[in-house]
Protein backbone atom coordinates (compact mmCIF):
# COMPACT_ATOMS: atom_id res chain seq x y z
CA UNK A 1 0.00 0.00 0.00
CA UNK A 2 1.32 3.18 -1.29
CA UNK A 3 0.95 6.54 1.53
CA UNK A 4 -1.34 7.88 -1.10
CA UNK A 5 -3.99 4.35 -0.39
CA UNK A 6 -3.20 4.71 3.01
CA UNK A 7 -4.66 8.31 3.28
CA UNK A 8 -7.59 7.31 1.09
CA UNK A 9 -7.87 4.18 3.18
CA UNK A 10 -8.68 6.53 5.83
CA UNK A 11 -11.29 8.31 4.20
CA UNK A 12 -13.30 5.22 3.71
CA UNK A 13 -12.74 4.30 7.12
CA UNK A 14 -14.59 7.69 7.95
CA UNK A 15 -17.27 6.79 5.69
CA UNK A 16 -16.01 10.15 3.43
CA UNK A 17 -18.97 10.63 1.06
CA UNK A 18 -17.10 13.60 -1.45
CA UNK A 19 -14.04 14.85 -1.65
CA UNK A 20 -14.06 18.43 -3.68
CA UNK A 21 -10.84 19.86 -5.52
CA UNK A 22 -8.56 20.41 -8.10
CA UNK A 23 -6.02 18.35 -8.52
CA UNK A 24 -2.31 18.67 -9.80
CA UNK A 25 1.14 17.16 -9.82
CA UNK A 26 1.66 17.37 -6.14
CA UNK A 27 -1.62 15.75 -5.29
CA UNK A 28 -2.01 13.15 -8.12
CA UNK A 29 -0.62 9.87 -6.61
CA UNK A 30 -3.97 10.58 -3.77
CA UNK A 31 -6.70 11.04 -7.18
CA UNK A 32 -5.17 8.38 -8.56
CA UNK A 33 -5.78 6.05 -5.50
CA UNK A 34 -9.19 7.54 -4.83
CA UNK A 35 -10.53 5.60 -8.19
CA UNK A 36 -10.24 2.19 -6.79
CA UNK A 37 -13.57 3.49 -4.33
CA UNK A 38 -17.04 4.41 -3.79
CA UNK A 39 -16.12 8.11 -2.75
CA UNK A 40 -16.98 10.54 -5.39
CA UNK A 41 -14.63 13.34 -6.53
CA UNK A 42 -16.21 17.30 -7.43
CA UNK A 43 -13.18 19.16 -9.85
CA UNK A 44 -14.26 22.71 -8.97
CA UNK A 45 -12.90 25.44 -11.50
CA UNK A 46 -10.86 27.42 -8.38
CA UNK A 47 -9.76 26.28 -5.11
CA UNK A 48 -11.34 28.49 -2.78
CA UNK A 49 -14.54 27.48 -4.00
CA UNK A 50 -14.08 23.78 -2.75
CA UNK A 51 -13.59 25.25 0.56
CA UNK A 52 -16.89 26.51 0.21
CA UNK A 53 -18.62 23.61 -1.52
CA UNK A 54 -17.41 21.55 1.32
CA UNK A 55 -18.71 24.03 3.77
CA UNK A 56 -22.28 24.09 2.92
CA UNK A 57 -21.83 19.80 2.71
CA UNK A 58 -20.98 19.89 6.33
CA UNK A 59 -23.26 22.60 7.56
CA UNK A 60 -26.15 20.47 6.21
CA UNK A 61 -25.16 17.04 7.40
CA UNK A 62 -23.15 17.94 10.34
CA UNK A 63 -19.94 15.83 9.00
CA UNK A 64 -16.56 16.82 8.32
CA UNK A 65 -16.29 18.07 4.71
CA UNK A 66 -13.10 17.11 2.98
CA UNK A 67 -11.28 18.90 0.15
CA UNK A 68 -7.47 18.26 -1.89
CA UNK A 69 -5.55 20.11 -3.80
CA UNK A 70 -2.67 20.34 -5.53
CA UNK A 71 0.79 22.65 -3.92
CA UNK A 72 1.63 26.33 -4.48
CA UNK A 73 -0.69 28.26 -5.92
CA UNK A 74 -3.61 25.64 -5.39
CA UNK A 75 -3.10 25.69 -2.10
CA UNK A 76 -2.31 29.23 -1.93
CA UNK A 77 -6.00 29.49 -3.39
CA UNK A 78 -7.48 27.47 -0.77
CA UNK A 79 -6.56 30.06 2.69
CA UNK A 80 -9.87 31.91 2.03
CA UNK A 81 -11.78 29.04 2.24
CA UNK A 82 -10.41 28.09 4.85
CA UNK A 83 -10.60 30.74 6.84
CA UNK A 84 -14.17 31.35 6.13
CA UNK A 85 -14.76 27.47 7.54
CA UNK A 86 -12.26 28.88 10.40
CA UNK A 87 -14.58 31.95 11.17
CA UNK A 88 -17.65 30.31 10.87
CA UNK A 89 -16.46 26.89 12.87
CA UNK A 90 -16.97 24.55 9.62
CA UNK A 91 -15.44 20.97 10.07
CA UNK A 92 -13.48 20.74 7.35
CA UNK A 93 -9.94 18.43 6.65
CA UNK A 94 -8.18 20.03 4.22
CA UNK A 95 -5.71 17.75 2.15
CA UNK A 96 -2.86 19.52 0.42
CA UNK A 97 -0.15 18.48 -2.40
CA UNK A 98 3.17 19.41 -1.11
CA UNK A 99 6.60 19.10 -3.14
CA UNK A 100 9.05 16.19 -1.90
CA UNK A 101 9.97 16.61 1.00
CA UNK A 102 13.60 16.22 0.52
CA UNK A 103 13.45 19.62 -1.39
CA UNK A 104 10.89 21.46 0.92
CA UNK A 105 12.28 24.87 2.12
CA UNK A 106 14.48 25.23 -1.40
CA UNK A 107 11.72 27.01 -3.28
CA UNK A 108 11.36 24.56 -6.19
CA UNK A 109 8.56 24.90 -8.22
CA UNK A 110 5.28 24.86 -6.78
CA UNK A 111 6.41 24.63 -3.52
CA UNK A 112 4.61 27.41 -0.64
CA UNK A 113 4.64 26.81 3.19
CA UNK A 114 1.03 26.20 3.56
CA UNK A 115 0.96 24.76 7.09
CA UNK A 116 2.74 28.28 7.62
CA UNK A 117 0.49 30.40 5.63
CA UNK A 118 -2.96 29.46 7.53
CA UNK A 119 -1.48 29.03 11.08
CA UNK A 120 -3.92 31.37 12.25
CA UNK A 121 -6.63 30.06 10.27
CA UNK A 122 -6.42 26.25 10.90
CA UNK A 123 -7.48 24.19 14.34
CA UNK A 124 -4.75 22.41 13.65
CA UNK A 125 -1.69 21.69 10.91
CA UNK A 126 0.32 18.51 10.08
CA UNK A 127 3.01 18.46 7.76
CA UNK A 128 3.33 14.31 6.93
CA UNK A 129 7.26 13.43 7.43
CA UNK A 130 6.61 9.26 7.74
CA UNK A 131 4.33 7.37 5.95
CA UNK A 132 3.45 4.95 9.22
CA UNK A 133 1.96 8.16 10.43
CA UNK A 134 -0.32 8.77 8.14
CA UNK A 135 -3.41 6.30 9.96
CA UNK A 136 -2.91 8.23 13.22
CA UNK A 137 -2.76 11.70 11.80
CA UNK A 138 -5.78 11.11 9.86
CA UNK A 139 -7.51 10.31 12.74
CA UNK A 140 -6.44 13.17 15.10
CA UNK A 141 -7.50 15.50 12.10
CA UNK A 142 -11.09 14.34 12.13
CA UNK A 143 -11.40 14.00 15.35
CA UNK A 144 -9.81 17.26 16.06
CA UNK A 145 -12.04 19.26 13.18
CA UNK A 146 -15.52 18.03 14.07
CA UNK A 147 -15.17 17.58 17.85
CA UNK A 148 -15.02 21.06 20.35
CA UNK A 149 -15.49 24.23 18.64
CA UNK A 150 -15.02 22.44 15.07
CA UNK A 151 -13.19 23.50 12.53
CA UNK A 152 -10.73 22.90 9.84
CA UNK A 153 -7.24 20.95 9.75
CA UNK A 154 -4.46 20.93 7.29
CA UNK A 155 -2.64 18.07 5.96
CA UNK A 156 0.57 18.83 4.35
CA UNK A 157 1.02 16.00 2.14
CA UNK A 158 4.74 15.86 0.18
CA UNK A 159 4.57 13.78 -2.93
CA UNK A 160 7.46 11.27 -2.39
CA UNK A 161 5.41 10.50 1.18
CA UNK A 162 1.86 9.55 -1.33
CA UNK A 163 4.65 7.35 -3.41
CA UNK A 164 6.02 5.91 -0.23
CA UNK A 165 4.97 2.50 0.69
CA UNK A 166 3.60 1.46 4.38
CA UNK A 167 3.82 -2.27 5.28
CA UNK A 168 1.66 -2.46 7.49
CA UNK A 169 -1.82 -0.38 7.60
CA UNK A 170 -4.43 0.06 10.89
CA UNK A 171 -6.60 2.99 11.46
CA UNK A 172 -6.73 3.61 14.95
CA UNK A 173 -9.85 2.89 17.01
CA UNK A 174 -9.53 5.42 19.96
CA UNK A 175 -8.04 8.68 20.16
CA UNK A 176 -5.68 9.57 22.83
CA UNK A 177 -4.45 12.89 22.66
CA UNK A 178 -3.07 14.64 25.75
CA UNK A 179 -3.14 18.68 24.86
CA UNK A 180 -6.50 17.96 23.18
CA UNK A 181 -9.87 17.32 25.62
CA UNK A 182 -12.75 19.41 24.82
CA UNK A 183 -15.21 19.78 27.38
CA UNK A 184 -18.27 18.37 26.57
CA UNK A 185 -20.89 18.46 30.10
CA UNK A 186 -21.17 21.72 31.60
CA UNK A 187 -20.10 22.41 35.15
CA UNK A 188 -22.56 21.22 37.26
CA UNK A 189 -22.13 23.88 40.04
CA UNK A 190 -22.19 26.29 37.11
CA UNK A 191 -25.22 24.75 35.78
CA UNK A 192 -27.11 25.41 38.61
CA UNK A 193 -26.26 28.82 39.05
CA UNK A 194 -27.95 29.51 35.65
CA UNK A 195 -31.29 27.44 36.63
CA UNK A 196 -31.31 29.82 40.52
CA UNK A 197 -30.77 33.06 38.60
CA UNK A 198 -33.10 31.93 35.77
CA UNK A 199 -35.93 31.55 38.89
CA UNK A 200 -35.16 35.47 40.00
CA UNK A 201 -35.48 36.84 36.39
CA UNK A 202 -38.30 38.67 35.25
CA UNK A 203 -37.05 39.46 31.85
CA UNK A 204 -35.19 36.50 30.47
CA UNK A 205 -33.87 36.01 26.80
CA UNK A 206 -31.86 33.35 25.15
CA UNK A 207 -29.36 34.53 21.87
CA UNK A 208 -28.71 31.97 19.69
CA UNK A 209 -25.40 31.48 17.31
CA UNK A 210 -24.53 29.40 15.12
CA UNK A 211 -23.35 27.13 17.67
CA UNK A 212 -26.76 26.04 17.96
CA UNK A 213 -26.81 24.50 15.05
CA UNK A 214 -23.27 23.64 14.74
CA UNK A 215 -24.27 21.30 18.00
CA UNK A 216 -27.44 19.62 16.61
CA UNK A 217 -28.68 21.15 19.75
CA UNK A 218 -31.70 23.30 17.71
CA UNK A 219 -34.57 21.07 19.08
CA UNK A 220 -33.49 21.40 22.78
CA UNK A 221 -32.84 24.96 22.81
CA UNK A 222 -36.38 24.80 21.77
CA UNK A 223 -38.11 22.95 24.00
CA UNK A 224 -36.25 24.82 26.91
CA UNK A 225 -37.40 28.19 25.61
CA UNK A 226 -41.36 26.53 25.14
CA UNK A 227 -40.95 24.68 28.63
CA UNK A 228 -40.31 28.21 30.12
CA UNK A 229 -41.64 30.78 28.02
CA UNK A 230 -38.68 32.49 27.45
CA UNK A 231 -38.41 34.78 24.45
CA UNK A 232 -35.44 34.17 21.82
CA UNK A 233 -33.66 36.07 19.23
CA UNK A 234 -30.43 35.10 17.36
CA UNK A 235 -27.55 36.44 15.28
CA UNK A 236 -27.18 36.25 12.12
CA UNK A 237 -25.49 32.65 12.13
CA UNK A 238 -28.45 31.81 14.31
CA UNK A 239 -31.09 32.18 11.89
CA UNK A 240 -33.16 29.55 11.69
CA UNK A 241 -32.81 28.31 15.06
CA UNK A 242 -36.23 29.02 15.62
CA UNK A 243 -38.84 29.04 12.85
CA UNK A 244 -39.31 32.94 11.56
CA UNK A 245 -43.18 33.00 12.65
CA UNK A 246 -42.66 31.01 16.08
CA UNK A 247 -44.27 33.23 18.88
CA UNK A 248 -41.17 32.86 21.24
CA UNK A 249 -39.08 34.37 18.54
CA UNK A 250 -38.22 38.02 17.96
CA UNK A 251 -35.73 38.25 15.16
CA UNK A 252 -32.36 38.96 14.91
CA UNK A 253 -30.43 40.97 16.56
CA UNK A 254 -27.69 43.29 15.97
CA UNK A 255 -26.16 46.45 13.18
CA UNK A 256 -28.91 44.98 10.46
CA UNK A 257 -31.61 43.37 12.92
CA UNK A 258 -35.13 43.58 14.00
CA UNK A 259 -35.92 46.91 16.25
CA UNK A 260 -37.69 44.50 18.29
CA UNK A 261 -35.14 42.21 18.97
CA UNK A 262 -32.70 44.75 19.83
CA UNK A 263 -35.37 46.36 22.23
CA UNK A 264 -35.53 42.90 23.51
CA UNK A 265 -31.70 42.66 24.32
CA UNK A 266 -31.52 46.11 25.87
CA UNK A 267 -34.49 45.22 28.06
CA UNK A 268 -33.87 41.73 29.24
CA UNK A 269 -32.76 41.33 33.01
CA UNK A 270 -30.56 37.72 32.32
CA UNK A 271 -30.15 37.07 28.77
CA UNK A 272 -28.29 32.93 27.81
CA UNK A 273 -26.09 34.02 25.04
CA UNK A 274 -25.50 30.35 23.67
CA UNK A 275 -23.26 29.39 20.90
CA UNK A 276 -22.38 32.92 19.96
CA UNK A 277 -18.97 34.91 20.14
CA UNK A 278 -20.51 38.23 21.20
CA UNK A 279 -19.16 40.08 18.16
CA UNK A 280 -19.32 43.37 16.72
CA UNK A 281 -22.12 42.66 14.55
CA UNK A 282 -24.28 41.08 17.27
CA UNK A 283 -23.60 43.09 19.65
CA UNK A 284 -21.18 46.78 18.75
CA UNK A 285 -21.31 47.65 22.30
CA UNK A 286 -21.24 44.54 24.69
CA UNK A 287 -20.60 46.57 28.03
CA UNK A 288 -23.37 49.21 27.32
CA UNK A 289 -25.77 46.55 26.38
CA UNK A 290 -24.78 44.53 29.43
CA UNK A 291 -24.99 46.37 32.10
CA UNK A 292 -27.01 45.45 34.94
CA UNK A 293 -28.10 42.11 33.03
CA UNK A 294 -27.44 38.55 34.15
CA UNK A 295 -25.28 37.12 31.12
CA UNK A 296 -24.73 33.37 30.89
CA UNK A 297 -22.14 32.68 28.07
CA UNK A 298 -22.55 29.04 27.10
CA UNK A 299 -19.79 28.01 24.63
CA UNK A 300 -17.57 25.08 24.05
CA UNK A 301 -14.78 26.94 23.53
CA UNK A 302 -14.01 28.87 26.83
CA UNK A 303 -11.08 31.16 24.65
CA UNK A 304 -14.91 32.55 23.62
CA UNK A 305 -15.78 33.45 27.07
CA UNK A 306 -15.11 36.32 28.16
CA UNK A 307 -13.58 37.69 25.63
CA UNK A 308 -16.10 40.27 24.51
CA UNK A 309 -18.14 40.65 27.16
CA UNK A 310 -17.38 39.26 31.04
CA UNK A 311 -20.11 36.97 32.15
CA UNK A 312 -22.25 36.98 35.05
CA UNK A 313 -21.70 32.55 34.96
CA UNK A 314 -19.22 31.02 32.48
CA UNK A 315 -20.44 28.03 31.32
CA UNK A 316 -18.51 25.76 29.22
CA UNK A 317 -19.58 22.83 27.07
CA UNK A 318 -21.40 21.30 24.29
CA UNK A 319 -24.63 22.87 23.87
CA UNK A 320 -26.80 20.23 23.30
CA UNK A 321 -25.27 18.05 25.98
CA UNK A 322 -26.05 21.20 28.57
CA UNK A 323 -29.75 21.80 27.53
CA UNK A 324 -30.60 18.46 27.65
CA UNK A 325 -29.65 18.76 31.36
CA UNK A 326 -31.34 21.50 32.06
CA UNK A 327 -34.49 20.07 30.53
CA UNK A 328 -34.60 17.70 33.47
CA UNK A 329 -34.72 19.59 35.81
CA UNK A 330 -37.86 21.39 37.31
CA UNK A 331 -38.38 25.70 37.93
CA UNK A 332 -40.92 27.91 38.05
CA UNK A 333 -40.80 31.33 36.19
CA UNK A 334 -43.35 33.55 34.81
CA UNK A 335 -42.60 35.48 31.91
CA UNK A 336 -46.25 36.61 30.41
CA UNK A 337 -45.80 40.11 31.35
CA UNK A 338 -42.88 40.40 29.57
CA UNK A 339 -44.05 38.43 26.56
CA UNK A 340 -46.53 40.89 26.53
CA UNK A 341 -43.98 43.67 26.45
CA UNK A 342 -41.90 42.04 23.54
CA UNK A 343 -45.49 41.42 21.74
CA UNK A 344 -46.33 44.61 21.28
CA UNK A 345 -42.93 45.77 20.12
CA UNK A 346 -42.79 42.93 17.84
CA UNK A 347 -46.71 43.47 16.12
CA UNK A 348 -45.89 47.09 15.54
CA UNK A 349 -42.55 45.96 13.52
CA UNK A 350 -44.63 42.89 11.84
CA UNK A 351 -47.47 45.55 10.69
CA UNK A 352 -44.81 48.27 9.88
CA UNK A 353 -43.02 45.60 7.76
CA UNK A 354 -45.89 43.87 6.17
CA UNK A 355 -47.90 47.34 5.04
CA UNK A 356 -44.31 48.13 3.35
CA UNK A 357 -44.68 44.77 1.37
CA UNK A 358 -47.76 45.08 0.52
CA UNK A 359 -47.25 48.76 -0.71
CA UNK A 360 -44.23 47.65 -2.45
CA UNK A 361 -45.54 44.54 -4.20
CA UNK A 362 -48.34 46.88 -6.05
CA UNK A 363 -45.80 49.34 -7.17
CA UNK A 364 -45.02 49.30 -11.55
CA UNK A 365 -43.27 52.05 -11.64
CA UNK A 366 -40.46 52.36 -8.96
CA UNK A 367 -38.54 55.47 -9.28
CA UNK A 368 -40.41 55.44 -12.76
CA UNK A 369 -37.75 52.94 -13.70
CA UNK A 370 -39.93 49.51 -12.66
CA UNK A 371 -37.06 48.09 -10.51
CA UNK A 372 -37.55 45.07 -7.72
CA UNK A 373 -38.31 45.93 -4.32
CA UNK A 374 -35.69 43.27 -2.57
CA UNK A 375 -37.84 43.08 1.10
CA UNK A 376 -40.66 41.78 -0.74
CA UNK A 377 -38.90 39.69 -3.35
CA UNK A 378 -36.83 37.75 -0.63
CA UNK A 379 -40.04 37.73 1.21
CA UNK A 380 -41.80 36.11 -1.11
CA UNK A 381 -38.83 33.78 -2.24
CA UNK A 382 -38.64 32.46 1.14
CA UNK A 383 -41.85 31.72 1.60
CA UNK A 384 -42.41 29.92 -2.00
CA UNK A 385 -39.74 27.88 -0.98
CA UNK A 386 -40.54 24.56 0.58
CA UNK A 387 -40.38 23.83 4.38
CA UNK A 388 -37.50 22.50 3.99
CA UNK A 389 -35.54 23.94 1.54
CA UNK A 390 -31.65 25.79 2.21
CA UNK A 391 -31.22 29.67 1.61
CA UNK A 392 -27.89 30.03 1.38
CA UNK A 393 -26.86 34.01 1.23
CA UNK A 394 -24.08 35.67 -0.37
CA UNK A 395 -22.46 38.93 1.21
CA UNK A 396 -23.05 42.14 0.49
CA UNK A 397 -26.42 43.92 0.59
CA UNK A 398 -28.36 40.96 -0.41
CA UNK A 399 -26.70 39.53 2.69
CA UNK A 400 -28.37 41.46 4.83
CA UNK A 401 -31.70 41.82 2.74
CA UNK A 402 -31.71 38.52 2.75
CA UNK A 403 -31.64 38.00 7.14
CA UNK A 404 -33.98 40.80 7.59
CA UNK A 405 -36.72 39.29 5.09
CA UNK A 406 -36.10 35.35 4.78
CA UNK A 407 -39.02 33.39 6.33
CA UNK A 408 -37.57 30.43 7.74
CA UNK A 409 -39.60 27.66 8.38
CA UNK A 410 -38.02 24.23 8.89
CA UNK A 411 -35.79 24.47 6.67
CA UNK A 412 -31.58 26.25 7.08
CA UNK A 413 -29.83 29.60 6.68
CA UNK A 414 -26.22 29.50 5.37
CA UNK A 415 -24.14 32.28 4.70
CA UNK A 416 -20.20 33.61 5.71
CA UNK A 417 -21.05 35.05 8.75
CA UNK A 418 -17.52 35.30 10.58
CA UNK A 419 -15.66 36.38 7.62
CA UNK A 420 -17.91 37.77 5.33
CA UNK A 421 -16.77 36.03 1.99
CA UNK A 422 -17.73 37.27 -1.65
CA UNK A 423 -18.81 34.51 -3.42
CA UNK A 424 -19.49 31.97 -0.86
CA UNK A 425 -23.14 30.85 -1.77
CA UNK A 426 -23.37 29.46 -5.17
CA UNK A 427 -20.22 26.76 -4.36
CA UNK A 428 -21.60 26.45 -0.78
CA UNK A 429 -25.27 25.76 -2.81
CA UNK A 430 -23.38 23.17 -4.42
CA UNK A 431 -21.85 21.73 -1.64
CA UNK A 432 -25.64 21.34 -0.07
CA UNK A 433 -27.23 20.06 -3.08
CA UNK A 434 -24.93 17.08 -3.26
CA UNK A 435 -25.52 16.52 0.41
CA UNK A 436 -29.17 16.21 -0.11
CA UNK A 437 -30.23 15.92 -3.75
CA UNK A 438 -33.87 15.57 -3.24
CA UNK A 439 -34.04 19.14 -0.65
CA UNK A 440 -34.64 22.44 -2.54
CA UNK A 441 -31.73 24.88 -2.30
CA UNK A 442 -31.46 28.11 -2.85
CA UNK A 443 -28.49 30.33 -3.53
CA UNK A 444 -29.09 34.53 -3.39
CA UNK A 445 -26.15 36.29 -4.73
CA UNK A 446 -25.31 40.47 -5.60
CA UNK A 447 -24.35 40.84 -9.38
CA UNK A 448 -20.68 41.62 -7.43
CA UNK A 449 -20.24 38.26 -5.32
CA UNK A 450 -21.69 35.88 -8.35
CA UNK A 451 -19.31 37.39 -10.89
CA UNK A 452 -16.76 35.85 -8.11
CA UNK A 453 -18.03 31.99 -8.54
CA UNK A 454 -19.73 32.12 -11.34
CA UNK A 455 -17.41 29.84 -13.27
CA UNK A 456 -19.04 27.14 -10.78
CA UNK A 457 -21.97 27.35 -13.13
CA UNK A 458 -19.97 24.32 -15.34
CA UNK A 459 -19.43 22.60 -12.09
CA UNK A 460 -22.73 22.18 -11.86
CA UNK A 461 -24.27 21.53 -15.10
CA UNK A 462 -21.45 18.41 -15.68
CA UNK A 463 -22.29 16.68 -12.50
CA UNK A 464 -26.01 17.58 -12.58
CA UNK A 465 -26.46 19.92 -8.97
CA UNK A 466 -29.84 21.43 -9.28
CA UNK A 467 -29.35 24.26 -7.27
CA UNK A 468 -30.66 27.51 -7.75
CA UNK A 469 -29.06 31.00 -8.29
CA UNK A 470 -30.99 34.47 -8.09
CA UNK A 471 -28.57 37.10 -8.53
CA UNK A 472 -29.97 40.42 -7.22
CA UNK A 473 -28.65 43.18 -9.87
CA UNK A 474 -27.71 46.94 -9.55
CA UNK A 475 -24.08 47.04 -11.58
CA UNK A 476 -22.74 48.16 -8.32
CA UNK A 477 -20.75 47.11 -5.42
CA UNK A 478 -23.94 48.13 -3.26
CA UNK A 479 -22.69 47.60 0.41
CA UNK A 480 -19.85 49.57 -0.73
CA UNK A 481 -21.92 52.04 -1.94
CA UNK A 482 -23.98 52.18 0.84
CA UNK A 483 -21.36 52.91 3.23
CA UNK A 484 -20.02 55.34 0.82
CA UNK A 485 -23.24 57.20 0.92
CA UNK A 486 -23.53 57.57 4.32
CA UNK A 487 -19.87 58.23 5.09
CA UNK A 488 -18.59 59.76 2.14
CA UNK A 489 -21.61 61.89 0.90
CA UNK A 490 -22.23 60.44 -2.45
CA UNK A 491 -18.20 60.45 -3.63
CA UNK A 492 -18.76 57.24 -4.77
CA UNK A 493 -15.32 55.47 -5.38
CA UNK A 494 -13.92 52.06 -7.13
CA UNK A 495 -17.96 50.71 -7.16
CA UNK A 496 -19.36 50.62 -10.27
CA UNK A 497 -19.55 46.86 -12.31
CA UNK A 498 -21.17 48.18 -15.02
CA UNK A 499 -23.26 46.24 -17.01
CA UNK A 500 -21.54 43.17 -17.75
CA UNK A 501 -21.59 40.04 -17.58
CA UNK A 502 -25.39 39.81 -19.97
CA UNK A 503 -26.77 36.41 -17.82
CA UNK A 504 -29.19 35.36 -20.53
CA UNK A 505 -26.21 34.76 -22.84
CA UNK A 506 -23.88 33.66 -19.65
CA UNK A 507 -26.49 30.82 -18.48
CA UNK A 508 -26.90 30.20 -22.86
CA UNK A 509 -23.23 29.53 -22.24
CA UNK A 510 -23.72 26.67 -19.73
CA UNK A 511 -27.17 25.20 -20.75
CA UNK A 512 -28.74 26.74 -17.63
CA UNK A 513 -32.20 27.77 -17.69
CA UNK A 514 -33.00 31.86 -17.13
CA UNK A 515 -35.76 34.02 -15.62
CA UNK A 516 -35.62 37.84 -15.05
CA UNK A 517 -37.91 40.04 -12.63
CA UNK A 518 -37.61 43.82 -12.99
CA UNK A 519 -41.37 44.49 -11.80
CA UNK A 520 -42.80 44.43 -8.43
CA UNK A 521 -46.30 42.76 -9.67
CA UNK A 522 -44.71 40.21 -11.82
CA UNK A 523 -42.68 38.98 -8.32
CA UNK A 524 -45.51 35.82 -7.30
CA UNK A 525 -45.60 34.03 -11.02
CA UNK A 526 -42.28 34.66 -11.72
CA UNK A 527 -40.76 33.00 -8.42
CA UNK A 528 -43.17 30.45 -8.67
CA UNK A 529 -42.42 29.41 -12.00
CA UNK A 530 -38.18 29.85 -10.90
CA UNK A 531 -38.98 27.19 -7.96
CA UNK A 532 -41.18 24.83 -10.07
CA UNK A 533 -38.32 24.24 -12.43
CA UNK A 534 -37.06 20.73 -12.33
CA UNK A 535 -33.23 21.46 -13.70
CA UNK A 536 -31.06 24.55 -11.95
CA UNK A 537 -32.08 28.09 -12.89
CA UNK A 538 -30.60 31.55 -12.68
CA UNK A 539 -32.90 34.08 -11.82
CA UNK A 540 -31.61 37.82 -12.56
CA UNK A 541 -33.45 40.70 -10.23
CA UNK A 542 -33.41 43.93 -10.67
CA UNK A 543 -32.91 46.32 -7.85
CA UNK A 544 -31.90 50.17 -7.83
CA UNK A 545 -28.75 51.54 -7.06
CA UNK A 546 -30.06 53.82 -4.14
CA UNK A 547 -31.87 50.96 -2.59
CA UNK A 548 -30.69 50.81 1.22
CA UNK A 549 -30.29 47.73 4.17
Amino acid sequence: MTGADAIVKCLVEEKVEYVFGYPGVAITPFYNSILETDIKTILVRQEQNAAHAASGYARLTGRTGVVAVTSGPGAENLITGIATAFADSIPMVCITGQVDSRLMGSDVFQEADISGAVESFVKYSYIVRDVRDIPRIMKEAFHIAGTGRKGPVLIDLPIDIQNDTISRFSYPEEIKMRTYRPTVSGHAVQMGKVMKELVKAKRPIICAGGGVHLADAVQEVRAFASRYQIPVVCTMMGIGVMPTDHPLFYGMVGNNGTAYGNKAMNGADMIIMVGARVADRSISQPDLVMNGKVLVHIDVDPAEIGKNAGPTIPLVGDVRNIFQSFLQEEIEIDTSEWLFILNKYRDEGLTKKAAQIKLAMMDDDQEGKGLVDPAAFITELSTQMEENAVYVADVGQNQLWSCANCVIRGGRFFTSGGMGTMGYAVPAAMGAQLAEPGRQVVAVCGDGGFQMTMMELATMNYYGIRAKIVVIRNNVLGLVRQYQHFTYHDNFSVIDLGIYPRLDKLTEAYDMHYLKLERNPDITETVSKFLADPDSCLLEVVVSQNELT
